[in-house]
């Protein structure tokens, strides 16, 4: 049961970085969703956005870090 608890609270540490990443990246004007490859389709009666290069750049650096996290409590 502790493991859990400590799983729960550095998966709300990781959501909370994140978020403030994010807000810190609108902060500063860097174009998360924006970004050249990033996909956006309009039409007369709808409209489809998949943030591709977003989501890559994303996964990188979530990768990126949880592997620091995982290397940091494994010592």
């Amino acid at each position: 049961m502790e493991n859990l608890g400590r799983l729960l609270m550095l998966a709300a540490l990781v959501l909370f970085l994140a978020g403030g990443a994010i807000f810190l990246a609108g902060k500063f004007g860097l174009p998360l969703g924006r970004l050249p490859g990033d996909i956006r389709l309009e039409g007369q009666n709808g409209s489809f956005y998949f943030p591709l290069t977003t989501s890559i750049l994303v996964s990188i650096l979530l990768t990126l870090v949880l592997n620091l996290i995982g290397r940091f409590l494994n010592k």
